[in-house]
């Protein structure tokens, strides 16, 4: 059946449209621009009514939509590759993806997530990959920071993103850009809140904020992080009421024994790590497995990490998370680039991995209601970002597979949870 459908839609998708017919957004080599087509389908779900399904593991996690001739001029005037197929045809590309022979699942689409990014007024709108994403597929949200956690306001929305921020109060580690004008002006901005909101110093502040995110989640809510927005957080959370700042930051020394204090029933994805504190190290703990203060253990050519792959029918939300027309995509560094597989919580569940480095890049889990994945690097298509260095033009990376996995996160919310069978 597999052999025979993938032409049939093809021949009908070159005719014109017939009664009840759908319209299929391929999603594998064939597309045309792949993360457009994310915010085409968060666009349909705004219209209220509308809905959509996505195919998943069907070439490459494609979309289907209902037939119209404005879809249609709509798909074509923003670049977006998509085929109309007929009623009939849905009927059998269902029956095919409901097979018990088949690793494939037909995820329903319901509505949309109001999304939050939190990053501070200063940071510039090009330096995070996930408003890049978002900016580029013409997906709307907010930027919110401590000010609107502190003050409530998280539970306006469904999805947050951290924006690579550095939970524990050391200013990202970045001794070398300390006399920066920039640096200056974020560590002015965040002494202001953390003493608008009765902190003395910045990592109480930031170890609140965290605290609020935790609860966040907890209540339901669905959390993405990227770079060290994803080790920082767990560190501050571990740490909570342990001074873990060198004076360098804060102006008294760090506690006395703090690695032995650090409490992991408390963090989300991570345990058993240990803290580099020297201000010096621009690097947080042992979570990293690609620690900023020695050269990567592989080159960049030979760079490279694999999807796992999951049952669609038992494990629906890995699946999604890991859709994509590659499953092998290339490598890229961040502050923090990865995840020692080491130091992964059992309950985790790792969604791609470099496994000769022992290295998680993305990774996925649960706490109380809601959902939470992280994903290691700075920039799909930057391997190794600079400070003020020209931002990504995703005209440029339409197809990117990594770009694809932080467009997965946001329509994840988007999906009819179906109960699992494990």
């Amino acid at each position: 059946m597999k052999q025979l459908i993938y032409p049939l839609i093809i021949f009908l998708g070159l005719h014109l449209p017939i009664l009840g017919s759908s319209i299929l957004i391929p999603m594998d080599t064939d597309q045309t621009d792949h993360l457009k087509a994310y915010g085409y389908i968060y666009q349909v779900l705004s219209d209220g009514d509308s809905k959509a399904q996505w195919l998943i593991n069907y070439r490459g996690g494609s979309f289907l939509i209902e037939h119209s001739p404005l879809h249609q001029q709509n798909l074509v005037a923003k670049g977006i590759r998509s085929l109309v197929i007929s009623e009939a045809e849905v009927s059998l590309l269902k029956k095919q993806i409901e097979s018990q022979n088949s690793n494939m699942e037909w995820a329903e689409l319901t509505k949309i997530a109001k999304i939050a990014l939190y990053s501070p007024q200063s940071a510039s709108p090009w330096d995070d990959a996930v408003s890049l994403a978002l900016t580029y597929a013409g997906i709307p949200f907010t930027t919110i920071y401590d000010n609107e956690i502190l003050s409530g306001e998280l539970k306006k929305y469904d999805w947050v993103h951290l924006h690579h921020e550095d939970f524990t109060g050391q200013m990202g580690k970045m001794y070398t850009q300390r006399e920066q004008l920039w640096y200056k002006k974020q560590i002015r901005e965040d002494e202001e809140m953390a003493h608008k909101h009765g902190f003395s110093k910045i990592s109480q502040l930031k170890s609140a904020v965290a605290q609020q995110l935790k609860l966040y989640i907890e209540a339901g809510g669905y959390l993405f992080a990227m770079c060290n927005a994803t080790d920082t957080f767990d560190i501050a959370l571990a740490a909570q009421q342990i001074d873990i700042v060198d004076s360098f930051y804060d102006h008294d020394p760090v506690q006395e024994n703090a690695n032995q204090l650090l409490n992991f029933n408390q963090t989300l994805a991570f345990t058993n790590f240990t803290l580099f504190p020297n201000p010096r190290i621009n690097e947080f703990s042992t979570i990293d497995s690609s620690p900023n203060y020695q050269p990567r253990a592989v080159l960049e050519d030979n760079d490279f990490f694999e999807l796992n792959e999951f049952s669609a029918k038992s494990d629906l939300i890995p699946s999604m998370l890991v859709q994509n027309h590659e499953s092998v995509i290339h490598g890229y560094m961040g502050q923090t680039t990865g995840f020692d597989v080491a130091k992964i919580k059992s309950s985790i569940t790792i969604l791609a991995e470099n496994e000769p480095l022992h290295e998680a890049k993305y990774l996925y889990g649960t706490f109380g209601k809601g959902f939470f994945s992280f994903l290691g690097g700075h920039d799909p298509e930057d391997y190794q970002h600079f400070v003020n260095e020209e931002h990504t033009d995703l005209l440029l990376h339409k197809n990117s597979p990594g770009y694809r996995l932080i467009l997965n996160n946001v329509l994840f919310p988007s999906a009819k949870k179906k109960k699992q069978k494990t």
